[in-house]
């Protein structure tokens, strides 16, 4: 009789094991078509600020022919080609690659955020950090949006990028201390903005849509495990040599208007995930949702 039960518990087990690994093919059938919807958005124009920055693309390489090259990559984050959406894909093969190894929960959250990242109005939110860029680069011809604040926020300009995986990484030099690090085709924007030292970037950190809305629902959980090594490491030096350190995630720093309502909605935490069975089974539809901005593109003087 007991090893009747113990084989009963085992099959218990075992269809429960099946089931998750079937929930989650499922939603990785999901992601992907709502991952190629997002693409197909792209490449129609109806993703409201794919479609603003490569107007600000075109109007600061008017202004300033000399930075054409430098518009031209941050521009690429309005088509599939760009880091964001490449990102995206990146993350999605990854997690075809490893769902059927255990726990099954941390895979199913990491789909569900993944989800969230595809979603026309959170993508579109998104954009407003290199639209901003461009707008910080226009010396104040060009609007911002979604921002803290409608003015280049003075040291720091153009840096609305730093800090997001997706464009590069912090790389940590023989004294360690770590150093902002652009990589592949943006490494060109090291030419233009000046070096970012992680420390005093930490303590001054500008607004921006990834560190301040984005950041789980546009990295991978490698990601943020890198980052908090960092940020772990960094704090310990700083302990060491009695100096204060902040985090650089410590406070958030609110948006003006413009950004969608999901932004504001915090992601669910992978604690809250595994405490609750149930998932998101609505794969949405791609539909013209940007941000909404209350100013036009150019500023004026």
């Amino acid at each position: 009789m007991s090893l009747f039960c113990l084989f009963a518990v085992l099959m218990g087990c075992q269809s429960k094991e099946e089931q998750l690994q079937q929930t989650i093919q499922e939603s990785i059938k999901k992601a992907d078509v709502e991952l190629s919807q997002l693409g197909t958005a792209l490449d129609n124009g109806s993703i409201r600020n794919a479609v603003l920055l490569k107007e600000y693309g075109q109007l600061l390489k008017q202004q300033q022919p000399e930075l054409s090259k430098v518009v031209d990559v941050i521009t690429l984050d309005a088509t599939r080609q760009g880091a964001l959406y490449s990102g995206l894909t990146q993350r999605l093969k990854d997690i075809k690659g490893t769902y059927l190894i255990p726990p099954y929960e941390d895979t199913l959250h990491s789909i569900d955020l993944l989800r969230e990242a595809v979603k026309p109005t959170l993508f579109s939110d998104a954009l407003t950090d290199p639209i901003n860029m461009l707008a910080d680069m226009s010396k104040g011809s060009l609007a911002r949006i979604g921002a803290i604040s409608q003015q280049a926020e003075g040291e720091g300009v153009g840096n609305q990028m730093v800090g997001n995986p997706n464009y590069g990484n912090w790389q940590t030099n023989s004294n360690g201390i770590s150093f902002w690090q652009w990589y592949g085709m943006y490494r060109i924007l090291g030419d233009v903005f000046d070096r970012v030292e992680y420390g005093s970037w930490s303590k001054r950190r500008k607004y921006s849509y990834y560190n301040d809305y984005g950041r789980a629902r546009y990295s991978s959980p490698k990601q943020i495990k890198t980052q908090s090594a960092l940020e772990t490491r960094t704090r310990q030096s700083y302990q060491r040599q009695g100096k204060q350190f902040t985090s650089p995630y410590a406070s958030k720093k609110t948006g003006a208007t413009g950004l969608s309502r999901s932004s504001y909605t915090p992601p669910k935490s992978r604690s809250s995930y595994s405490r609750s069975s149930s998932y998101s089974n609505s794969s949405g539809s791609v539909r013209d949702s940007g941000s909404r901005t209350s100013r036009g593109v150019s500023r004026g003087k």
